[in-house]
C-alpha cells in the first residue's frame, strides 16, 4: 500500500511529465540559440527541468506552462553568466603542457571535418546577424519568428508589456533587415540598385 507521500510525489510526476515535458524541444532550441553549444543547451535544459519539478508546486495549474519554464531558464541562463563572469577561468597543467608540445612552426590546415564540411555548406551571415542584435531585441526576435510564441507568451517570458514586445520586435527586425540587405541582394532575393 503506498503511503501518502509516494502518492503525493507520483501524482505530482505524472502532472509535471504530462505538462512540462511536451515543451522540450522548444526550450531546447532556446537554450540553443542562447548559449550557441549543444552540451550548454543540454545543461541548461536540464537545469530548467530540474527546478521546475523542484519548485512544482509553484507553479499555478492552468496558466501558461511555456513561459513559466521560459522564466526559469533565462534567469538560470543569466545567473550562470553572472557566476561564469566573476570566477576566473581555470585550465588544467596537461592541457597546456599539450598545447606546448604540439606547437609547430608551420602552418597546419584544420583537420576538423565538421567544421570543414559544414563550414562551406552553411552560411553563418543570418546566424551572425540575429547573434549581433542587441540581447533585449534578439531574444524578442528569436521566440516571436523561430520559435513562434505569440506576443502575449513573448511578454509573459520576457516579463514587459506586449507594447514592448512589438516595439522590440519591429526593432529588431528592422536591424536584422538592414544588416542582410546585402546578403540579400548577393543571393538574389532582392534586386540589385
Amino acid at each position: 500500500m503506498k503511503t501518502g507521500t509516494s502518492v503525493q510525489t507520483s501524482e505530482k510526476q505524472r502532472a509535471f511529465e504530462k505538462e512540462a515535458l511536451p515543451h522540450t524541444e522548444l526550450l531546447y532550441n532556446y537554450a540553443l540559440r542562447m548559449t550557441n553549444n549543444p552540451e550548454d543547451a543540454n545543461d541548461l535544459l536540464q537545469e530548467t527541468f530540474l527546478k521546475a519539478y523542484r519548485f512544482w508546486d509553484k507553479y499555478e495549474q492552468g496558466t501558461n506552462i511555456r513561459a513559466w519554464l521560459f522564466r526559469i531558464m533565462k534567469n538560470s541562463y543569466i545567473n550562470r553568466y553572472r557566476k561564469e563572469t566573476k570566477e576566473p577561468q581555470s585550465v588544467a597543467y596537461e592541457e597546456v603542457e599539450g598545447f606546448f608540445s604540439s606547437i609547430r612552426h608551420e602552418s597546419v590546415p584544420p583537420n576538423d571535418l565538421q567544421e570543414n564540411v559544414l563550414g562551406n555548406l552553411l552560411d553563418d551571415d543570418v546566424a551572425s546577424a540575429v547573434a549581433d542584435l542587441p540581447e533585449d531585441f534578439r531574444t524578442v526576435v528569436i521566440l516571436c519568428d523561430i520559435e513562434s510564441l505569440s506576443y502575449e507568451e513573448i511578454a509573459e517570458f520576457v516579463d514587459i508589456p506586449l507594447g514592448t514586445v512589438r516595439s522590440r520586435l519591429h526593432r529588431g527586425r528592422k536591424l536584422l533587415r538592414d544588416r542582410l540587405m546585402e546578403y540579400a541582394k548577393k543571393r538574389g532575393y532582392v534586386p540589385r540598385d
